[in-house]
């Protein structure tokens, strides 16, 4: 495309908000025109408000330091300077919810990291690997709002990417039980070891709602929509625990399934290697050239090693082996400030842009 459509990054001070900045850095197709943040916020440049907390690995964009500060509260003028919104913002449940469909209501696209939508029975929740078709029903979102183009769209919690592309590629083997716990790093929760020191050689076992989203979360994903909405699915039943550990980018899983439909440890391996999406067909900017890997090796996937797995938008699995209780046993490993936040909302955008429903005003 000849000219680079414009985006606001809503909560752009905030880690998720730094990592949306971060890689829109010479993205192709999306350029970040509008940084909007607290009402604190407003007025400085993006470089003062966020001050000595920039979080990211990689410097601050040079295009992005001297842009002045928005308050995201300023619906209508934030959205008059875009073609869409990067959602990120640190609010309630209640008021995320309000100003995402405020921002629809002005005819501007958003797609959301937030989770305050994801259960609105019409917004689709979206692995674009697994799911690309649920972003039909924003065409019914769109009637319900009485508009021709804004609606909102949300990408799932970081905490399912790493087992739930494992169970769609073994779909056709029917998973009817997940039994999963989730290590998961404190980049998380928004912070670093520098943020939270009490971090370092200590493990919490209770990360607050995370639970109850990474149960179902992934039966809306394999839901259908019918008579415009989301119909979750009933199958499969997964229960889990999620722990808080001392590591700073990646989510791991520890999972136990039961297949109804049998299958050889070479077939799921196949499966996982073989399986892809519309990401990789339309060979979208942020897509991984390869979405799973399996690893051989009884030591991995390991994080310091596997997390960046293609550019951390990959998921990595190992240690598949059958079970003595359940059928199968298997680790995953994913990123979950990019696969799992940021990046994978930016895919989910290249994939609404592609279906055209995001486009220049």
């Amino acid at each position: 495309m000849s000219e680079k459509l414009k985006v606001a990054v809503l909560g752009a001070t905030g880690m998720v908000g730094q990592r949306f900045v971060s890689l829109l850095e010479d993205h192709p197709w999306f350029e970040v025109k509008v940084v909007a943040a607290s009402p604190r916020s407003a007025g400085k440049t993006y470089e003062e408000a966020v001050g000595e907390r920039w979080k990211m690995d990689t410097p601050m964009p040079a295009a992005v330091k001297d842009l002045q500060v928005m308050s995201v509260q300023e619906v209508t003028k934030v959205a008059s300077q875009v073609d869409f919104v990067f959602s990120a913002v640190d609010m309630t449940k209640e008021e995320i919810r309000e100003i995402e469909e405020a921002y629809a209501l002005t005819e501007t696209p958003v797609v959301s990291n937030n989770s305050a939508h994801r259960w609105t029975p019409d917004v689709p929740m979206i692995i674009p690997e697994i799911n690309p078709e649920h972003t039909a029903v924003i065409e019914d979102q769109k009637k319900r709002l009485g508009v021709s183009r804004g609606f909102v769209a949300v990408k799932p919690n970081c905490s399912i990417q790493s087992y739930t592309p494992v169970l769609a590629a073994w779909q056709e083997y029917e998973p009817y039980e997940v039994v999963a716990t989730t290590y998961q790093a404190i980049s998380g929760a928004g912070k670093t070891f520098q943020d939270w020191p009490e971090m370092q050689g200590n493990i919490i076992p209770f990360i607050g709602g995370e639970e109850e989203k990474s149960e179902q979360e992934p039966l809306k994903i394999f839901g259908h929509i019918e008579n415009g909405v989301i119909v979750k699915a009933e199958l499969p039943v997964i229960t889990t625990q999620c722990i808080r550990v001392p590591v700073l980018n990646g989510h791991t899983a520890a999972v136990f399934i039961r297949l109804r439909e049998k299958a050889t440890k070479e077939e799921l391996i196949e499966k996982l290697r073989t399986f892809k999406g519309v990401p990789q067909d339309m060979k979208l900017p942020s897509a991984p050239a390869r979405f799973i890997q399996y690893l051989e090796e009884d030591n991995r996937p390991q994080v310091a090693l596997d997390v960046d797995y293609e550019r951390g938008m990959g998921v990595s699995i190992g240690r598949l082996r059958e079970d003595s209780v359940y059928d199968w046993k298997f680790v995953g490993l994913s990123h979950n400030t990019l696969r799992g936040a940021a990046g994978g909302a930016v895919l989910c955008a290249e994939l609404l842009k592609e279906q055209g429903y995001i486009s220049a005003r």
